[in-house]
């Protein structure tokens, strides 16, 4: 009796697999959130040396932390029924847990550590231990059980990193962050329970893949947000303007490109084991939307400085951004199709070559010939496009798959 009622918060096959309001309510929190990230990585553009390595880690950090949440919220309205009141109340928890983490990012390596900390560990010990609760006897309470077992274990890293002394914050956060994402990659595995390996997941897997793709429109949205704050902020001149136009184009060609072709809710639908293609689209998705957070701070700089003298950490936001979305791009392509893009390695190829010459121009020239890079793989994706019909999805994890499948209790 207990498993049935505990059965009841599982996704049915009947479960839409459209994003609920709520979730796009949800989503709200990050569009600020990913803001804050941007600005912490601007904030190291002037920094050489180890205070450059030390900047990025702590922004890639704090992102990475935010990832996890988001991603496990997105994992849970794929897995559980998002119209229980319960799984509405955990979003709705969650998502006020990741406002705290936006408004405290700007100085969570600081003072505003502990309050950083709380939140996140709310969310990581606190959300799990709810579920398990309202799945009352059934069988995938253990599930989130070993979640919580897991982050109460990276706990005292979170805690100590937050009450300690400035130095030590890093290396024990990015310890502790190991952790939570190394538990994630291997399942949780407790004593005598075992793993819950997140591959063999029953999930609506179209679902998934909208929220992945919606998160990357969010990413994309804070970017068109950077071009506007700054462009409305600074001095007025006919060298800003083309630089604000030139960065919108930019931010539009990553949108074509991502789309292009794109049948991620297709492979979804046709996939044995939506769980297993869902993991490796997870951490494309980490990939692609870092990218475009990175881009957006080059687009920053640039319309500050069209024509200012040229950086060498410049040129990690303005052509190393779109490089890394490429990268991502192509991973996502080859989780699909089974293939590798030949558009997009060009594109690639084309951005590593260029980017000592760029040394010794301005940043607007930088950003000018990266979106004309851009502009030659959608090019050359939609010119493939038009010659050929659009392919079925093959992914390789798939084909790597044994032909039974089964759900983690």
């Amino acid at each position: 009796m207990a498993a049935g009622r505990g059965a009841a918060l599982l996704r049915g096959e009947a479960s839409s697999g459209r994003a609920t309001f709520l979730e796009l309510f949800f989503d709200l929190a990050f569009v600020f959130a990913l803001t804050r990230v941007s600005q912490r990585f601007a904030d190291v553009n002037d920094k050489t040396g180890w205070a450059l390595v030390g900047g990025l880690g702590r922004s890639l950090l704090l992102f990475l932390a935010l990832w996890l949440i988001w991603s496990h919220t997105t994992w849970i309205t794929s897995r559980y029924e998002p119209e229980r009141p319960i799984i509405q109340a955990v979003v709705v928890g969650t998502m006020f847990a990741a406002l705290v983490m936006a408004v405290t990012l700007p100085r969570a390596m600081e003072e505003r550590a502990v309050p950083f900390t709380v939140a996140y560990l709310t969310v990581m010990v606190v959300r799990p231990l709810v579920i398990a609760a309202a799945l009352r006897g059934h069988p995938r309470r253990l599930v989130p059980f070993r979640l919580a077992a897991w982050a109460a274990a990276s706990a005292p890293l979170w805690l100590v990193g937050a009450l300690g002394p400035d130095g030590l914050r890093l290396p024990l956060w990015a310890a502790a962050l190991a952790v939570d994402y190394l538990a994630w990659a291997l399942g949780w595995p407790v004593p005598r329970l075992g793993a819950a390996a997140v591959r063999r997941w029953r999930i609506a897997g179209e679902h998934l893949a909208e929220r992945h793709q919606q998160m990357f429109l969010i990413a994309l949205g804070e970017s068109i947000l950077s071009i506007g704050v700054v462009s409305s902020g600074a001095d007025y001149s006919s060298e800003r303007v083309a630089a604000f136009v030139i960065a919108f184009v930019t931010s539009a060609l990553l949108w074509r490109i991502y789309f292009a072709g794109l049948l991620l809710n297709e492979a979804f639908g046709r996939a044995r084991l939506p769980g297993k293609l869902g993991t490796a689209s997870e951490r494309t998705h980490t990939l692609i939307v870092l990218s475009v957070l990175v881009t957006a701070v080059g687009y920053e700089l640039v319309i500050a400085e069209p024509f200012g003298p040229s950086r060498p950490t410049w040129l990690l936001f303005v052509v190393g951004g779109p490089a890394l979305f490429l990268i991502g791009r192509v991973r996502l392509g080859y989780e699909i199709f089974g293939r590798v893009s030949r558009s997009r390695m060009i594109g690639l190829v084309a951005l590593l070559l260029v980017t000592t010459a760029l040394l010794r121009w301005s940043p607007m020239v930088a950003l000018s010939v990266v979106a004309g890079v851009l502009a030659l793989v959608a090019l050359l994706d939609g010119s493939r496009s038009r010659r050929r019909r659009p392919a079925d999805s093959a992914p390789p994890v798939e084909r790597r798959t044994p032909g039974a499948s089964g759900d983690e209790a």
